[in-house]
Parts: structure tokens; sequence; C-alpha cells
């Protein structure tokens, strides 16, 4: 028994890192909890975590007998039971992944604020033009020429419901990780709000004067959720 007691630390340490290499290095899981520049930090760290674990369970193997008393005194090798808490989200990491934040989010931020820009370049002159829902809402709170005035735009993130004329295009958007992300949103009228979460690209016009950066949409696509869901890009 004090030989399994030994294994269950070693045993820890390779659930750990078999879950870092499941989101990082054999799949994209990662990219809901931290940017993409990460991921070689993810995988050498599972990496690490395996070997360290490995070699644990070799050590204790290579003794026959057990060396836990000295001086008449039982030391326990299984090291703090707190410890044992890391291996809820691991387990939960081998099974299933939780999703990206998403529409849950949204509706529990109340800032509604808009990253402040003083410069603007010109806007290319095809129609309808993507926009990222950032380079938007900048555009329509700050720049004081109204370079959105009556172009058509196309805006891409996940539906947030919010009332019954409206609903909001949303982006959650992180610097380093899920911790310190940010949201952004779009009002959008005129159209029906699909499901919750959903994720979209709407097709429409400025409203000016709205209270908040808002779409009057003419066109609605539903497209599968992109690979790197923090990403606030536009989609052509």
């Amino acid at each position: 028994m004090a030989a399994v007691r030994k294994m269950l630390p070693a045993a820890l340490l390779v659930l750990i890192g078999c879950a870092l290499l499941r989101i990082s290095l054999l799949s994209d899981l990662y990219l809901r909890y931290v940017k993409e520049g990460l991921r070689p930090l993810l995988v050498a760290s599972g990496v690490i975590l395996v070997v360290l674990g490995l070699l644990a369970v070799l050590r204790v193997r290579g003794h026959d007998h057990d060396t836990a008393t000295d001086h008449g005194h039982t030391h326990s090798a299984t090291g703090p039971k707190m410890a044992w808490l890391l291996a809820v989200p691991a387990v939960m990491l081998l099974l299933f992944a939780p999703p990206a934040l998403g529409s849950y989010t949204v509706a529990r931020d109340g800032s509604g604020a808009v990253a402040k820009r003083t410069t603007f370049a010109a806007l290319p002159a095809q129609s309808p033009l993507a926009l990222s829902l950032t380079d938007f809402t900048s555009r329509a709170v700050w720049d004081e020429k109204g370079s959105l005035k009556g172009r058509t735009v196309r805006l891409t993130g996940f539906v947030t419901p919010q009332g019954s004329d409206s609903w909001q295009l949303s982006r959650v958007i992180v610097s380093c990780c899920a911790a310190d992300a940010r949201v952004v949103k779009v009002e959008i009228h005129g159209i029906a709000a699909p499901p919750g979460d959903s994720w979209v690209t709407v097709t429409g016009m400025w409203r000016p004067g709205a209270k908040a950066p808002a779409l009057d949409a003419t066109a609605l696509d539903r497209i599968p959720q992109p690979k790197n869901p923090y990403r606030d890009t536009a989609r052509p």
C-alpha cells in the first residue's frame, strides 16, 4: 500500500501533463483559454509534467522497501491533500473541454466601453465592407468624420439576446488569457435574433445617433465558430 500511495502524486503529474497536451498539442482547444502565442509553453509544460511523473513512477518502483520511516516516525509520501484538487480540472480537460466565453459573459458585462482612437485610415471602396467589431465600434463612437455613414458593412460575431426589438452581435477579446477578456458588442436591428451563442455574419448599415454602436441589418448568415473565437477579425 505504501508503494501505491507513493505512485499517486506521480499519477497526478502525468494526468495534468496529458490534459495540457490534449488541449495544446493534439487539438486547438487551448485557444478557448489563452492566446495563440502561448501554445509552445503549454506543450513544453505538458511534456515536462509527463516526464517528471514517469520518472517518479520509475523511482518508486525501484525501491524494494518502504523508506518513509525516519527515527521512528512515519511520513506520508502522498503530498498535501489539497493538491489533489488539481485532478479535477485535469480530468475535465481530458474528458470534455468547457466552451469559450460567450453570451453569458457579454450579458453580465455592463461597461459598454469602446476603445478610443484618434485617427482612422480611409476605408476601402468595396461594398459590403468587412470590418472587425472593434474597428466598427471605434469608428461609430470616435470618428468625427463619420466614415461609416452610408456604408454597407459586414460584421462577424456571436449572438447575445437582448430585447424584443434588438439583439447584440458580440465578440470576447483576450490579451493573454480568458481571465483578462474584454467585450465588444453591436446592437442589431431589423432581423430576428438566431439562438444565443450562434456565430453569424451580419450585413447592414450603421445607425447614427444610437446610444451604443448599432447596425440596421439587411442580411444574416449562420457560420461555424471560428478556430480562434477570441480573435476579432473581419470575415470577407
